[in-house]
């Protein structure tokens, strides 16, 4: 049995609104990710002494969330003091990087058995509250791209402007993941990845009763004359709803070596197939989720149309929308219990918030191969291809 690496077991957290009151507000984010830390140990039964390094991702980190977030937790959820833990930012990406750094140590004979998690408490630690005063990015930067760097949510807008997307369609859109989302919990679909967190046991962000006649009644939050004086007159598409809401939430992968897994007796439940990362332009930004997804399936030797089921992580409404115009992909595979837009977007968490419902979705319809992709501030994205194993 060679250095596979293989998916034991993955859970998460009901996404909280990232708000003062939300679900998961009261809860600090290092008591958030200890949870399933806590909960991994206790599904798998191995013993936390065994694991050699937890990779957890965190995009702010600052306040309560500051001074490696990832080992406060570890060591906050009981696990021995000689496992070790870091905190890595590839922004939305960051606990999706985390599981790459994890299985890429695994396939390299580093690792026996490693964890990869996230978390992302918005309520508690807003989103560049980091940041305080501080320029995050200087002038040879600036210089670089004279037009000027942007926010997320004004190159949602460039993104939609440069694939000629209507409102109507990013709304469609946004209903259909509220809807999907809002059906896989009346149906149960959940039930076996989430951890309830003290009352909070559902995805508190998800609204079944969304209709595209509400969401086209929603004003654009991105509007800006000197945007418009940058960039050229933009429709101003983007709202609060076709967009991921502020969220709380944590989520945490074991993942070992299949030689382990088997002396250990554990399930595994995927392997991983190949990983890709890559770089775009950072002020279109949100487009990279295209250039990985194509890097990932050359490395694994797959098609488009190989793959069973997609998580494209719905950061705003146009990422997957000009992802599946772009990829050729069958929509009904993508997203198909509901993505960001109605699940939530707990910035480092989502990553591995992905993978753990892409397992889910695979072994609910008997499909082989799933692929995650995430969009990353700065103009990167991350892919993921995995192949379900289900077997001890």
């Amino acid at each position: 049995m060679g250095l596979d690496a293989v998916v034991v077991d993955a859970v998460r957290t009901p996404s909280g609104k990232g708000k003062p009151g939300g679900a998961l507000s009261a809860v600090h984010p290092v008591d958030l990710l200890a949870g399933v830390l806590a909960e991994l140990i206790e599904r798998t039964g191995i013993d936390p002494a065994a694991v050699d390094d937890v990779i957890g991702g965190c995009v702010s980190q600052g306040g309560e969330q500051s001074a490696n977030i990832t080992r406060n937790a570890v060591l906050a959820a009981g696990f021995p003091e000689h496992v070790p833990a870091t905190t890595v930012d590839r922004q939305c990406g960051s606990s999706q990087q985390a599981v790459h750094f994890a299985a890429q140590g695994v396939l390299a004979g580093a690792y026996d058995l490693a964890i990869a998690c996230g978390v992302e408490s918005m309520s508690r630690v807003p989103m560049f509250s980091q940041y305080g005063d501080a320029d995050p990015y200087g002038p040879s930067l600036r210089r670089r791209y004279p037009p000027g760097l942007v926010e997320q949510g004004v190159a949602a807008e460039l993104l939609a402007r440069r694939y000629e997307l209507t409102r109507a369609e990013l709304d469609e859109y946004s209903a259909a993941s509220h809807a999907r989302a809002a059906d896989a919990w009346a149906r149960g679909f959940f039930a076996d990845e989430v951890v309830p967190v003290g009352t909070a046991v559902t995805d508190e962000t998800v609204r079944g009763r969304t209709t595209v006649d509400g969401l086209a009644g929603l004003s654009p939050v991105f509007s800006d004359p000197a945007t418009e004086t940058r960039f050229g007159r933009i429709p101003w598409m983007i709202t609060a709803g076709n967009s991921s809401p502020l969220t709380d939430g944590a989520s945490a992968v074991l993942i070992a070596s299949a030689r382990a897994s088997a002396a250990l007796g554990l399930r595994r439940r995927a392997r991983f197939r190949s990983f890709a990362v890559t770089g775009d332009d950072p002020i279109l930004m949100l487009r990279a989720v295209v250039p990985a997804t194509e890097a990932a399936l050359k490395r694994a030797g797959l098609s488009i149309g190989d793959i069973d089921s997609f998580e494209v992580n719905e950061a705003f409404a146009p990422v997957p929308l000009v992802w599946q115009r772009e990829t050729g992909a069958d929509g009904a595979r993508l997203n198909a219990h509901g993505g960001a837009i109605a699940l939530g977007h707990p910035l480092g968490a989502s990553g591995s918030r992905l993978l753990t419902t892409l397992l889910t979705t695979l072994e609910a319809g008997d499909g082989t191969f799933g692929l995650q992709t995430m969009c990353e501030g700065g103009g990167m994205a991350n892919a993921t291809i995995i192949e379900r194993v289900d077997s001890v």
